[in-house]
């Protein structure tokens, strides 16, 4: 018997046995259920498409996203979770995904509770989140949004989250008064006016108001300035038909001045609209800018525009006097002439917003604005800085100068033209006609890194993690013109001291290690965990947290899915395919790998030191440069 027609007859028997019991519903709820498995809801998936078809990101959701978004609970889509059927969960963050949102797509994803699209370089306006009355988290922090905050969103009944920090939202801040809001986060935008003087906006700290254009109220510290009441109209006294204090009017006389007014207006009239279109035009180009302004390798181009926020800096009557712990640097600067630079954003972390400074004199610079640290002392700031500023070595980058003040934090690092992050050498553009990364340039960039770390170790004895914030979007990698010689920079280092309490560390890399999740004691050991995972990274590949070929499962640190295969003695299988074709290197890889896994252990103390590391790395470098000599 054909299989579809027995499955038929099992059904209809079923259905009768039902019907016996209760003729009225069992049936229908039976086929109810039976249709559920292959059940999901085309629109949901529509609006997906959509949104996967405007933006692009470094997690092929074109390969990803296929078939359909849910099956019952469980989705295999990257980023998405379900219930019933339907999709409840958006979580994009971290992916580099740019572009704009495709307007009103998540009207038809009724059922949505969280949509998390931070820390990407998304632009336009804020999305659309209308009628999405089971919303429950919005997160697109750290993003390139621009325009208002919709009025709509004090509409989310079930609204607990908002986090918009990090963006180059303009207007004012509509009146939330959801009592379920228990996260709110507006700093680091262009807000302007009061902040609304309802309970629930006045509960929150002033670092979810901070750094805007001209916020104003409780709970900030800037009072809003008084509007004076609007002066009355003078009033006008009609003389008596018997007075003589007004001489009767001329009639030529009124049609002249009738004539004179009406030609006037008539003469303006081409300049108010010349004005008005100067207005929305200079708006227009004010958001093209900000669109324009994305993270990386600044591919974007000059945007000339100020660094936001910083044009109140210092005593407009007297030049703030910068220090620079490079005594022989030939063209110094000072604080005004920082603020009059040309400014073009880089990036935006979670320490702060990078900017790459054109100045006057023709000197380019990298400012670091870091954000969070309004408590910290200026004895605090400057002691650290001396610290990090006077060290030297070719795997670092060199910190010239600080600025320090209640409000703003400043690093001014010395900028090194030609060079991308190792993971945008790594992961972007994959496919045909990229110029991947050679093996002897992987392990070449692997020994740099260990040497810069090695010697960050050795430098600040002192600090629990002298780098604390290493990660493969950290390590600048800078070919030489007309060379395959790299040079490697690492960068962000040396902030841990300057964070007021743990929790502000999760937003650095050591977040990542087992001890830190654990609550235990931090150490250097920390760092050395992170290059594990790094030295991973280059092996294999692939980024850490994402999802393993064959197998639905994410691995957060990227080594659970290493020792797994490397158990199954399936070795090769973690190389990645752009270096798996050189097969005498095959040793070496493996060989780095097992570093990579005993950094990457769970337990501290049998980590190695870095000290340790770098030699077995030198070892295997020094025996390849030999092999390749012996070849020429």
């Amino acid at each position: 018997m054909n299989l579809r027609k027995t499955k038929s007859a099992l059904i209809v028997i079923v259905m009768l046995i039902l019907y016996r019991e209760n003729p009225l519903t069992s049936a229908v709820n039976f086929v109810t259920s039976s249709s559920e498995v292959d059940e999901y809801y085309p629109e949901e998936r529509d609006a997906l498409l959509k949104l996967r078809d405007s933006v692009s990101s470094n997690s092929n959701l074109h390969g990803n996203w296929s078939g359909p978004p849910c099956i019952n609970n469980s989705s295999r889509w990257a980023g998405i979770a379900c219930s019933n059927g339907h999709v409840v969960h958006i979580a994009l963050q971290g992916i580099q995904l740019a572009g704009s949102l495709p307007p009103a797509f998540l009207h038809n994803i009724t059922l949505l509770s969280k949509l998390t699209l931070s820390n990407n370089t998304l632009s336009g306006p804020l999305p659309n989140l209308s009628n999405l009355v089971y919303l429950e988290d919005v997160l697109l922090s750290y993003n390139y949004f621009w325009g208002s905050i919709p009025l709509e969103y004090t509409e989310l009944p079930n609204l607990r989250v908002l986090e918009l920090q990090d963006n180059f939202l303009d207007g004012k801040i509509p009146p939330f008064g959801q009592p379920t809001l228990r996260g709110f986060n507006v700093s680091y935008n262009h807000l302007v006016g009061p902040i609304p003087q309802t309970g629930v906006l006045q509960k929150f700290p002033i670092s979810s108001y901070s750094h805007n254009s001209n916020l104003c109220g409780i709970p900030l510290e800037t009072p809003c300035p008084l509007v004076p009441p609007p002066s009355p109209s003078p009033a006008i006294i009609a003389p008596s038909p018997s007075s003589n204090i007004i001489p009767p009017k001329n009639k030529n006389n009124l049609q002249v001045w009738s004539v004179a007014l009406i030609a006037t207006a008539a003469a303006l009239v081409p300049f108010i609209v010349i004005f008005v279109f100067l207005c929305y035009y200079g708006k227009m180009q004010t958001k093209e800018a900000a669109k324009g302004e994305q993270a990386g390798d600044g591919s974007s181009g000059w945007v000339e525009k100020k660094m936001p926020h910083l044009e109140r800096l210092g005593d407009p009557e007297k030049r703030v006097e910068l220090d620079f712990f490079d005594k022989e640097m030939p063209a110094a600067f000072d604080l005004d002439d920082l603020l009059r630079a040309s400014a073009q954003v880089l990036g935006k972390g979670k320490l702060g917003s990078t900017y790459k400074v054109a100045l006057e004199s023709g000197l380019v610079v990298i400012v670091k604005r870091l954000k969070n640290m309004n408590e910290l002392s200026k004895k605090e700031f400057t002691q650290q800085m001396q610290l990090l500023g006077n060290m030297r070595h070719e795997n670092l980058v060199q910190i010239l100068s600080f600025y320090f003040s209640k409000e703003e934090k400043l690093v001014i690092s010395k900028f090194v033209s030609g060079g991308r992050t190792l993971f945008q050498l790594l992961h972007e553009d994959r496919g045909v006609g990229r110029v991947a990364l050679d093996w002897a340039t992987r392990l070449s960039i692997i020994k740099d890194i260990a040497q810069g770390l090695t010697f960050l170790h050795q430098s600040l004895p002192s600090q629990k993690v002298p780098h604390a914030n290493l990660n493969s979007s950290n390590v600048l990698v800078i070919q030489r013109r007309n060379s395959q010689i790299y040079d490697l920079k690492l960068t962000d280092f040396g902030f841990l001291p300057l964070l007021p309490s743990r929790k502000s560390s999760e937003d650095l890399a050591i977040s990542k290690s087992p001890e830190f999740a654990q609550g235990k004691k931090l150490s250097q050991k920390a760092d050395v965990y992170c290059f594990g995972i790094i030295l991973l990274e280059v092996v294999t590949g692939r980024i850490p947290g994402e999802v393993s070929p064959g197998n639905d499962e994410t691995f957060d640190d990227l080594s659970d899915w290493v020792r797994m295969v490397v158990n199954n003695d399936w070795s090769t299988d973690i190389l990645d395919v752009e270096i798996l074709a050189a097969k005498d290197d095959h040793d070496d890889m493996l060989k780095l790998t097992q570093i990579a896994l005993d950094c990457t252990d769970m337990t501290p103390e049998k980590r190695p030191k870095m000290v340790q590391v770098l030699k077995r790395i030198q070892e295997i470098n020094s025996l390849k440069i030999q092999e390749m000599t012996y070849r020429e």
